[in-house]
C-alpha cells in the first residue's frame, strides 16, 4: 500500500515535460513583425532543438527589450540597430544614462526596417514638411520607433509645439486613432507586410508618405546604423509605386550571463533551418547569411554565436 501511494505521490513529477533551457524572446506588439520574428524562431527552435521552451513575448519594443535582456528578464531581445549601436556607444537616447551596458552581445541581424510615414489622404500630406501643424503620433515610450522619430524631429528642428497634437500610443492602438480622425498621421519603423500598416491602408483611407530630403540624407550620412531603403510595390492594395524612406536593420541580441551552449544551440538552428524561415514571412525573404552577421551589429558577438561562426568558416 505504501509503495502504491508513493507511485501516485511520484506520478505528476515523471509525466510532466522537463524542459532543459527556457528562452522568452521580447518582440514588439503582437500586430508588428517583431512578434512574427519571436513566433517564427520559437517554431523552429521547438521543431529541430531538443530539450528547448521557446516563447515569444509582446513588449514596447527595442529600447525595452534591450533594458530586459541586460537586466536577465529575457534571454533574447530583438532590437533596431540604432538603439543597439546607441546603448553600446553611450550616445543618443543614452547619452545621460549612467548604467553601463558590458553585457550586451549580439548574435546576428534580421532585415532592414523601413520607417514608415502613414497619413490619412485627407490630411494633405505629401511628404516630411507636410507634417507641421499636423495631428500625430510618435509612438509610445521604449519603441523604436519613437526614438526614430525624435531624432528625425531633432534632425528637422521640430518640437512637439510644431504640431496641433501629439499623442504617444503604442503601435496597436495608433490605426484606430488615425481611421477616427484623432490623428491625421502615424509613425512606425517596421518591416513589411505589417498588420497595423495594411489596415491603416484598407481601413482609414491612408497612403504611405516618402521620407527623404537633406535632413534625411545628413542622418543616413552621418550615422552608420540607418540606410535608404523603400516600400516596395505590391506589398498593400493600392500601393503602385516605391515609397522612399530611410530605416535601421532588426537585430537580434542577447547578455553575456546567457549559456554559451544555449546560444550556440540556437543560433545554429537558426541558420541551418534558415531557408524555412525565409519562408515564414514576407520580410524574411532576403536573409542571406552573410548580412545576417556582418550588418548593424555594435555589440561584441556573444562566444556562443562566435563559436559557431568560426566552426563554419564565417568569421576569422
Amino acid at each position: 500500500m505504501r509503495l502504491f501511494r508513493l507511485f501516485f505521490v511520484l506520478l505528476p513529477l515523471l509525466v510532466l515535460p522537463v524542459h532543459a533551457d527556457e528562452i522568452l524572446i521580447g518582440t514588439g506588439s503582437k500586430s508588428g513583425v517583431y512578434f512574427q520574428v519571436g513566433r517564427s524562431i520559437c517554431r523552429l527552435l521547438q521543431r529541430n532543438a531538443e530539450d528547448v521552451s521557446c516563447k515569444p513575448l509582446e513588449t514596447a519594443g527595442s529600447v525595452s527589450n534591450l533594458a530586459n535582456v541586460e537586466g536577465g528578464a529575457l534571454e533574447l531581445g530583438i532590437v533596431q540597430s540604432d538603439i543597439q549601436h546607441h546603448a553600446v556607444h553611450r550616445s543618443g537616447p543614452y547619452r545621460f544614462v549612467d548604467i553601463p551596458h558590458d553585457n550586451l552581445r549580439a548574435l546576428f541581424s534580421l532585415y532592414v526596417e523601413p520607417f514608415n510615414l502613414v497619413a490619412r489622404r485627407d490630411a494633405g500630406i505629401a511628404g516630411l514638411d507636410d507634417l507641421k501643424g499636423r495631428r500625430i503620433n510618435i509612438g509610445n515610450s521604449g519603441s523604436g520607433h519613437r526614438e526614430t522619430m525624435e531624432v528625425l524631429m531633432q534632425a528637422m528642428g521640430w518640437s512637439a509645439d510644431d504640431f496641433q497634437l501629439v499623442t504617444e500610443l503604442p503601435a496597436s492602438q495608433q490605426t484606430m486613432s488615425l481611421c477616427h480622425n484623432r490623428v491625421q498621421a502615424m509613425v512606425y519603423t517596421a518591416g513589411h507586410p505589417n498588420q497595423s500598416v495594411a489596415r491603416a491602408i484598407e481601413l482609414c483611407d491612408a497612403e504611405l508618405v516618402e521620407v527623404s530630403g537633406k535632413e534625411v540624407d545628413r542622418l543616413v550620412s552621418e550615422h552608420p546604423f540607418y540606410t535608404y531603403t523603400s516600400i516596395p510595390v505590391g506589398v498593400y492594395p493600392g500601393v503602385n509605386k516605391p515609397t522612399k524612406t530611410f530605416g535601421t536593420v532588426a537585430t537580434v541580441v542577447s547578455s553575456s550571463d546567457i549559456d554559451d551552449a544555449l546560444i550556440y544551440s540556437f543560433v545554429k538552428t537558426v541558420f541551418e533551418n534558415l531557408d524555412r524561415f525565409k519562408r515564414m514571412h514576407r520580410a524574411f525573404h532576403d536573409l542571406d547569411r552573410e548580412t545576417m552577421i556582418g550588418k548593424g551589429l555594435a555589440a561584441p558577438l556573444h562566444p556562443g554565436a562566435e563559436r559557431y561562426y568560426r566552426e563554419m568558416g564565417w568569421i576569422d
